[in-house]
C-alpha cells in the first residue's frame, strides 16, 4: 500500500499545456503518463470549497460549463497549479495528486457528473437568455 499523501505525489508533471481550441489541459507525467482533461471536468470538479463543500455531502453540482475554457494556468510552488476559468471561477488549486487522480477516475466523475446533472433536471449546456 502506497503510503502518499495531497503533500506528496508518486508523480509529478514534466509538462504541461492548454489546447485552447479543444479546451483541453494537457498534462505530461514523469513515468510517461499523458494526461488530456476538459476544461469543463476540471471546472465542475474544482478542488474548491466553493464546489466541494467542507464535507462530500455538500459537493455542489455545477451546471452549464460545456463550453468553458481556461484563461489562466499559474504555478503554486512546486505542487499544484491554479487555473482561472473563463466564467471567472479561481479559487481551485489543483494539487499533482488532484491532477493524477482527476486522469485516475475521469471516467467514473464523468459518468456521476452526468448522471447528477440528469437527476435535477440540468443541463451542461449554458442557460439561454430569457
Amino acid at each position: 500500500m502506497s503510503s502518499t499523501n495531497a503533500f506528496t505525489p508518486n508523480h509529478i508533471p514534466v509538462e504541461i499545456n492548454y489546447l485552447k481550441q479543444d479546451k483541453i489541459l494537457e498534462v505530461i507525467w514523469d513515468d510517461g503518463i499523458n494526461t488530456r482533461l476538459s476544461a469543463e471536468l476540471l471546472r465542475v470538479e474544482s478542488p474548491s470549497a466553493e464546489v466541494q463543500g467542507h464535507h462530500p455531502s455538500e459537493k455542489k453540482i455545477i451546471s452549464g460549463r460545456k463550453h468553458v475554457g481556461i484563461i489562466d494556468i499559474e504555478p503554486v510552488g512546486q505542487y499544484a497549479i491554479k487555473i482561472t476559468f473563463d466564467d471567472l471561477h479561481d479559487s481551485g488549486i489543483y494539487s499533482w495528486h488532484y491532477l493524477r487522480e482527476l486522469h485516475e477516475n475521469q471516467q467514473q466523475l464523468w459518468q456521476t457528473y452526468e448522471q447528477a446533472l440528469k437527476d435535477r433536471g440540468l443541463s451542461r449546456e449554458p442557460r439561454k437568455p430569457a
